[in-house]
């Protein structure tokens, strides 16, 4: 197994990197096109803006090999931004186009009393408990979030997590494939964190 998380300069890698070594893998990480070569996984992960991340991945010439990646459905793991950028465009940056692998759009939470950003512990309920990435985590684990913004799928298949943040219910995992994509931070999110990357993993 050989697992590369992608380094575009948005923040997190340290963390996502210590989360795959105490499963006792030294992870890549990479930030030229080449450094897919050889790889059995890719984490996408993300903390920071839609548009200045997605500015940067093209910059570095990293967002085709990731849409060919994706395209022949090998395993791909998208964490937060990483998530969001899997779909067209966002709220938070009009203009710039997203990855396109998925249709949709990142919309912001709507300013109506509720808090912003959605930040802290939250359950995240399984559409379908059966899918082997969910095994050992129950039916609504906890998860650690920082968002402002949410990904609306336009394929609703693809949603394999949803959370409630205050009468919001949002999409807060999606899958396809061999593909996983989540909004809250599997490496910060202690036991249930490391068992869904665990699971990815396998």
């Amino acid at each position: 197994m050989k697992v590369g998380i992608i380094d575009y300069g948005a923040g997190n890698l340290r963390s996502v990197a210590n989360a795959v070594q105490s499963l006792g893998i030294e992870p890549r990480v990479f930030s030229t096109p080449d450094g897919f070569d050889g790889l059995t996984h890719v984490i996408l992960p993300g903390v920071g803006a839609f548009g200045d991340s997605m500015e940067e991945l093209t910059r570095r010439g990293l967002d085709e090999p990731i849409r060919k990646w994706i395209s022949e459905d090998k395993p791909f793991f998208g964490i937060c931004v990483g998530y969001q950028l899997l779909f067209e465009s966002g709220e938070e940056s009009p203009g710039i186009a997203g990855l396109g692998v998925f249709k949709g759009n990142v919309c912001r939470f709507p300013e109506d009393g509720r808090k912003i950003p959605h930040m802290g512990w939250n359950a995240a309920v399984a559409t379908n408990e059966s899918d082997s990435e969910w095994d050992g985590l129950g039916a609504s684990p906890f998860f650690y979030f920082v968002h402002s913004y949410y990904p609306e799928p336009q394929d609703q298949s693809l949603v394999a997590m949803r959370t409630d943040y205050e009468g919001l219910s949002f999409a807060s995992a999606i899958r396809r494939g061999k593909l996983l994509a989540t909004q809250f931070h599997p490496e910060k999110s202690q036991k249930a964190g490391l068992r869904l990357l665990e699971n990815f993993l396998r």
